[in-house]
């Protein structure tokens, strides 16, 4: 006869301490750390716990007894529920000093390296609509909340248009308003569930992997661009016909409309990398621009999605790598640095750097990618930047150094996973007198400077947030060189 589990408990009165990682906050309990979502420090609450291990807990807030002095309304109607906005109801400046903090922590206790003092992280001028992408699903199987099941609502309509409900694939939040980016995100999102709705148009049923609405894209410029990709799956002449009319429909309602694309995708992901993308009215892409620079972002392009703390982030990465730099070491001082930048992505550091280097060579895992990067390059007129596709572990060799000149400077934007152990042992082979560490994960990033802390020492640190209302934060490190 199996055995009844235990019931987890119920932890009444509860005062929430701190801050903790993945935008939860925690309690301790005797020796137990409890990790609770959607709670502020100061917050006196009911706890259920929800799973317990044997030094940790994670629980939901049953009952708010009393809010903490700190909490604030959220702004939005899906929060709780959406997962994408975490930290609506802990004031700005405190989600600033708890990002600054997570950074440190994670540089102290990972990295272990000695460590300058901390520049006050650089907080966004916008809080709200602060995105030029959103990605949005649809699906024919709506998420329904706890108190949506519990109350016995009906709706006259399952299929919806939102976000991916946290943990599933086959059910779709539906979202009316998104306080990510201006409001022209809604206007479409909605006109286009409607017109479906009135045209009897199928939503995809991920499980069964048919229905014609799949997704959409929108990626808005600073120079007056609006793109709409919309991700259909088309199996029969008159599902194409149905997306060649709501295109249509779309195109006459929405004439601000610059870059209007389809794909039809009947893979079993959503991903569309490696399918051809129709243009249907306009062009194929759109400008971002920054200071001088104009930058192509097509629809596989990647572009760091907050415009404005981009070139925040960007401008820290320039100046970390040229101001006061050591020429006399290496050149004489009217020879300019050779910059490496590794995972260039489409090329947007290593144009924006280009200016005060001899040389910016370019290295990134995509084909895609480094194609729009030579663009960009020339489209801005720049003529000292080489740009090469592939693996960077693969890539980046002694020969390629040899052949392309030991770089003085290295710019590095891994993706959240680091860099390869063995990028980082050609890096300190190439011995470049600075290296400027781009970061969006800062766990990984101090795992990194622990490697390379046998050469190199820590000099700057630079928190960036780019995500308001979230846990993610953007940190730059310098690293110069031991004499």
């Amino acid at each position: 006869m199996a055995r009844k589990k235990k019931p987890l408990p119920l932890l009444e009165n509860v005062t929430i301490q701190a801050i903790a990682a993945e935008g939860k906050s925690l309690v301790r309990i005797d020796d137990l750390v409890v990790f609770v979502p959607f709670a502020i420090p100061g917050d006196v609450v009911d706890l259920q716990v929800t799973r317990k291990k044997h030094s940790y807990a994670e629980a939901e807030v049953v009952r708010m007894v009393t809010p903490s002095k700190d909490r604030i309304q959220p702004f939005c109607p899906h929060f709780g529920v959406c997962g994408g906005c975490k930290w609506q109801m802990l004031p700005y400046e405190l989600q600033l000093q708890a990002k600054q903090q997570q950074v440190m922590d994670a540089l102290t206790r990972i990295g272990k390296v000695e460590l300058p003092p901390c520049t006050p992280i650089l907080g966004s001028r916008k809080t709200q609509e602060y995105r030029n992408k959103l990605e949005f699903g649809f699906c024919n199987r709506r998420w329904l909340t706890k108190q949506q099941i519990i109350s016995g609502e009906q709706f006259e309509r399952q299929e919806s248009v939102g976000y991916h409900a946290n943990g599933t694939f086959d059910k779709i939040l539906p979202i009316e308003e998104c306080h990510l980016m201006d409001s022209i995100n809604d206007r479409l999102r909605l006109a286009i569930r409607d017109y479906a709705y009135a045209h009897d148009l199928t939503f995809f049923a991920p499980r069964e992997h048919t229905g014609l609405l799949r997704g959409m894209m929108i990626r808005l410029s600073n120079t007056g661009g609006l793109m709409l990709l919309i991700q259909f799956c088309i199996t029969t002449p008159e599902e194409q016909r149905q997306a060649e009319d709501l295109l249509q429909y779309i195109a006459d309602t929405f004439p601000e409309i610059t870059s209007l694309l389809y794909v039809n995708n009947q893979k079993y992901n959503d991903t569309f990398g490696d399918l051809p993308v129709v243009v249907f009215k306009g062009d194929d892409h759109v400008f971002l621009q920054m200071e001088d620079l104009r930058f192509k972002v097509g629809p596989k392009s990647f572009y760091q999605t907050n415009t404005e703390q981009a070139y925040e982030l960007y401008k820290v990465a320039r100046e970390f790598a040229f101001n006061n730099y050591p020429l006399s070491i290496i050149h004489s001082p009217l020879q300019k640095p050779l910059v490496y930048d590794l995972y260039t992505g489409t090329g947007t550091i290593a144009n924006f750097v280009a200016r005060g280097a001899r040389e910016v060579i370019g290295i990134e895992y995509v084909p895609e990618a480094i194609e729009d990067a030579k663009v960009n390059s020339e489209i801005n007129g720049i003529t000292n930047t080489k740009f090469y596709a592939g693996d960077m572990k693969v890539i980046l060799t002694e020969e390629f150094i040899t052949v392309h000149g030991r770089p003085d400077i290295i710019i590095t934007d891994p993706p959240r996973a680091g860099m390869h152990a063995d990028v980082v042992n050609v890096i300190l082979k190439a011995a470049p007198q600075r290296i400027v560490y781009v970061s969006c994960n800062p766990a990984t990033q101090a795992r990194d400077l622990a490697l390379l802390d046998t050469d190199y020492k820590v000099t700057r640190i630079q928190p960036v947030d780019m995500f308001p209302h979230t846990q993610h934060v953007e940190n730059v490190v310098l690293l110069e060189r031991r004499v």
